[in-house]
């Protein structure tokens, strides 16, 4: 069906509406030629409703201004693409079966009803009165804001959100279709349908502007809505600043950390790599350029060349809402008369007021502020004799063509939005004074060359184009003596750089439109994507903190009974067990003992003649002699492999690395820590929550305990002065967990494996059953050995095993501290079949015996 064309029905009473599922097998068998589809769900269709005769029925057509319909553009022509919202209108009860069939059948839609009281505190409630003025950095301060947070309002808006993830069930083939939301009304819809689907192919755009972390985290319901955004695989926003604000929320309020690679950006999220896509939308050029040729448009721009000949026009275009500066506007044009005389009577301001989306005092306060100031300005400076009248306010909606003429013949558009998302008004002016040939043709320029084509934008620095339009004045809107100067100098500038302002910013618009959004989100959306089919994923969480868990396929649980199965066929046996995250929660400050049961455990597991088992741990070699002097068989790794012995009665030695230089230098070999020390003091003194950690080979600066933004900008400065400053010093600096450290060269817990495994080859026999555990980025490096000896010497049975499912190069995961303490329980059993549970703890009371020790 084309776009434009309308269906009418008249409704003969009580529809019958086929079954739910013969909705989705009709539509299954619709796509049957194309690999995937397109879901399209925003609040509203993009349809507009029109009573039939005698109130009978209803006429539907597409709405050309919509956005969603626009976005088609960017999509395969061949790709079929089903739209998810409201209508605009009520629909009775006893017509929403026939509605729904025909909308189904003739346009690809899918309606949405929804109560009209539920629709009301979904809409005017949460969205309008909470989100809404929010995102626009407008807090509830006092009780006659009404932004205050209501319950029921949430609750509305999560029933409501609800309902589209059900409308979305009936139609969609998880396996074959990518679904595309758009905006704040369904923030929590990922959720839902990530829920339902567990690899379904899922985007996310918001088109208003998202707060700095300062003000999103008073909204009470900030972390379920932070959730079910990551829920989606790729989040779309408008200009770097909100997807940095994003970025800084989940940083503070969830802990996540993002990566930027070959210009992507991506947060992990249990295993999923949730995608960021920036980029502005863009207008439908195809619509404009149609516009322009209309003989309407035609029309009313030799009519408005007519009304304003001999004058200058400035044009605004804005809803009438609290954030449009429509008031600022008109005190800028105000100051202007009054600073430059000799505009008066040539300079005239046409404002265009789009009816309000909104409703409340705050509305009506706006509209009697707008015309308030506009009656003063045309009494104060109008002139009835000759026809001039400074501010024109339209307060009407102004059909397509007339906004299309008055861009054409306005010289400059003043956009002063105190906050916007985006704001398409500045492209489509651009645009339309650009113009088209046949338009060029029908215009009397006079004797001579036509005159060349040129535009002048005023912006406010808070909107979400302004970036984009490097060629335009941009504002402060809130200087109102600023505006006027820019007003002044708008139209004061010489032709040829007027002209050369217009030619970058309509290269600009004309190849980012709309198409080249749409095109450029679902590239990114289909590579985010690509993985889905081979992962292995699994739900967790209950309500709006539901997650999803995605594993790669041979990433997968460590089960004891395997292991023990292992275990008990094997002769030779290293078992490599980190300590902080792996046997004992992680600690900020304090050093904690190892509990008397996990002491008695790995006592056990020493005993075992078959066995040799290593503590491989980042801490200080006094504080493990401290921690584990009761186990007298226990191998001990300091200082990520630095030190190490293989049994307590033995002598500390150092990594063969650095043996040498560090038995026979060892005060000139830490020569290094006199350059490091004052410049990680400097930057503690400055960083409130951050401490030096000193070490026999190592020097650590933590920041676990300062501000999450401010203490990762330091480390990564920390990082760049020491990398400097050692440049010609043996040693690296590392980043790691809320950590930066510097040790010497070649020290890593993979070189404790190499030497562990050399050892018992040259003492017994090759081990034929390995066993690492460990839980960060350091213990990595154990893992990477394990799987190079695993491929040069074919050990029997290996098993790396991480803690926590995120990614790793081990093949094994363990959820947290208390399965590892159930793992090893078995293995000891295993070792000392006579072993009760008085000698071994269950991994319950393990855990309560840890939570104990940390006054937890």
């Amino acid at each position: 069906m084309a776009e434009g064309e309308s269906r009418d029905y008249h409704s003969k009473g009580p529809a019958v509406r086929d079954s739910r599922g013969d909705f989705v097998e009709s539509f299954t068998g619709a796509s049957d030629d194309n690999d995937y589809r397109m879901l399209i769900v925003g609040h509203i269709l993009p349809l507009t409703a029109k009573r039939g005769p005698d109130k009978q029925g209803w006429t539907f057509t597409w709405d050309e201004d919509s956005l969603a319909l626009q976005l088609k553009a960017g999509l395969p022509k061949d790709m079929e693409v089903i739209y998810i919202g409201c209508l605009k209108v009520e629909v009775d009860d006893s017509e929403q079966d026939e509605v729904a069939a025909t909308l189904l059948e003739n346009f690809n839609c899918v309606p949405a009803f929804l109560p009209l009281d539920v629709r009301t505190r979904f809409y005017h409630g949460f969205c309008k009165q909470m989100l809404w003025p929010l995102f626009h950095y407008m807090l509830p301060l006092s009780p006659e804001h009404e932004g205050r947070f209501n319950r029921s309002f949430w609750q509305a808006y999560v029933s409501v959100n609800k309902v589209f993830a059900d409308k979305v069930m009936e139609v969609i083939s998880p396996d074959d279709d990518y679904v595309w939301i758009h905006d704040y009304h369904l923030m929590v819809l990922p959720t839902f349908l990530r829920k339902r689907f567990n690899k379904v192919r899922l985007g996310f755009f918001l088109h208003s502007p998202f707060p700095s972390s300062e003000i999103y985290r008073t909204l009470p319901v900030r972390d379920e809505i932070l959730r079910a955004l990551l829920n989606a695989d790729l989040i779309g926003f408008h200009t770097f600043d909100y997807a940095r604000h994003f970025l800084s929320c989940c940083s503070r309020m969830l802990g996540l950390e993002y990566e930027s690679k070959r210009g992507y950006i991506g947060l992990e999220y249990y295993g999923r790599t949730v995608g960021i896509k920036i980029l502005p939308v863009g207008i439908h050029m195809e619509q404009l350029n149609a516009g322009l040729a209309l003989a309407d448009t035609e029309w009313r721009i030799s009519e408005l060349r007519t009304q304003y000949k001999n004058r200058t026009v400035f044009l605004g275009v804005d809803d009438m809402d609290i954030f449009k500066g429509i008031g600022l506007k008109f005190l800028a044009l105000e100051q202007l008369l009054r600073q430059h005389p000799k505009l008066r009577n040539r300079v005239v301001l046409v404002q265009i007021a789009n009816p309000a989306r909104g409703r409340g005092r705050d509305i009506k306060d706006l509209q009697n502020e707008a015309y308030t100031i506009a009656q003063r300005i045309n009494d104060e400076f109008g002139n009835e004799a000759e026809g001039y009248t400074p501010v024109v306010l339209l307060q009407r909606s102004v059909p397509f063509y007339e906004r299309i003429a008055y861009y054409t013949i306005a010289e400059c558009c003043v956009v002063t939005a105190v906050r916007d998302g985006m704001n398409l008004i500045p492209y489509e002016y651009i645009a339309c004074r650009e113009g088209s040939p046949d338009l060029d043709a029908v215009v009397d320029h006079g004797p001579g060359p036509a005159p060349l084509k040129k535009s002048m934008l005023i912006v406010s620095e808070f909107i979400g184009c302004s970036p984009s339009l490097s060629g335009a004045i941009r504002v402060n809107p809130w200087n109102i003596e600023a505006l006027a100067e820019a007003m002044n100098m708008s139209i004061t500038l010489p032709d040829i750089e007027q002209h050369m302002r217009h030619e970058k910013h309509f290269r600009y618009v004309n190849t980012h439109d709309v198409a080249y959004w749409a095109r450029s989100f679902m590239t990114d959306l289909e590579r985010t994507c690509k993985g889905h089919a081979r992962r292995r994923c699994y739900g967790t969480g209950f309500g709006l903190g539901f997650r999803v868990v995605a594993l790669d396929p041979d990433f997968r649980r460590l089960r004891t009974d395997l292991i023990v199965s292992a275990y008990k066929k094997s002769m030779s046996r290293a078992i490599l067990l980190d300590y902080d995250g792996t046997m004992i929660p992680q600690a900020s400050i304090n050093n904690p003992m190892p509990t008397p049961e996990v002491l008695a455990m790995l006592k056990t597991l020493c005993n075992d003649p078959k066995n040799f088992v290593v503590i491989v741990s980042g801490r200080p070699r006094d504080i493990l002699n401290e921690c584990f002097s009761s186990c007298e068989e226990l191998g001990l790794a300091a200082e990520h492999g630095f030190f190490y012995r293989w049994h307590r009665d033995e002598e500390w030695v150092t990594c063969r690395y650095q043996r040498e230089d560090f038995d026979d230098h060892e005060n000139d070999h830490m020569e290094w820590k006199e350059i490091v020390e004052p410049v990680m003091q400097q930057y503690t003194e400055s960083t409130d929550g951050s401490y030096i950690e000193q070490k026999e080979s190592a020097m650590v600066w933590h920041h676990r305990d300062a501000d999450p933004d401010f203490g990762s900008w330091q480390a990564k400065e920390l990082q760049d002065h020491l990398e400097s400053v050692l440049a010609n010093q043996p040693v690296t600096v590392k980043s790691g967990a809320h950590i930066v450290e510097v040790k010497p060269q070649g020290v890593s817990k993979g070189v404790v494996v190499e030497e562990l495994l050399a050892m018992m080859a040259l003492k017994s026999a090759a081990p034929d059953f390995v066993l690492c555990v460990g839980d960060d980025r350091s213990d990595e490096d154990m893992f990477e050995s394990i799987a190079t000896a695993t491929a040069r010497s074919g050990l029997a049975e290996v098993f790396a095993c991480t803690v926590g499912q995120k990614p790793s190069k081990a093949k094994y995961y363990l959820d947290d501290i208390a399965e590892v303490i159930k793992l090893l329980q078995g293995l000891a059993a295993a070792s000392d079949p006579g072993a009760t549970p008085s000698g071994l703890p269950s991994a319950t009371s393990s855990q309560v015996s840890l939570e104990t020790s940390l006054h937890i």
